[in-house]
């Protein structure tokens, strides 16, 4: 498929997929007047790049990532690294802190709401 196609199946902007692909974290075949030419699989490799992206890892990362998970449905392979494996876990930590955080954030919010409003907000989930 072209990359406009990529981009529609997606919902990642061409810019963004031109991106992945400098970055290394995606590959395209070239056609003889220079289009790209992507695999059915790059739906998946897509959106699997943009769930680690929204969890907040950066490109380099994800590029040392994107080798040991399978595209589809995002089960590890056999090839990640101890030093990988390390820094995932550091990751995971970062990410656990930062939802821990924002729980924190939440929960000053309801009390401003509360006593600003008299309107009890949502139930936590």
């Amino acid at each position: 498929m072209r990359i406009g196609e990529l981009a529609e199946r997606t919902g990642v902007s061409v810019r963004s997929l031109r991106y992945y692909e400098a970055k290394g974290l995606l590959t395209a075949e070239r056609t003889s007047g220079g289009q790209r030419e992507y695999a059915e699989s790059a739906v998946d490799r897509v959106r699997r790049i943009q769930e680690m992206f929204a969890a907040g890892l950066h490109s380099a990362t994800v590029g040392e990532l994107l080798p040991c998970i399978h595209d589809v449905d995002g089960t590890p392979n056999a090839t990640a690294t101890p030093f990988l494996v390390e820094k995932l876990t550091e990751e995971r930590e970062r990410i656990e802190q930062a939802m821990r955080d924002l729980d924190r954030t939440r929960e000053v919010l309801d009390g401003v709401i509360r006593a600003a409003s008299g309107i009890e907000p949502p139930a936590k989930k």
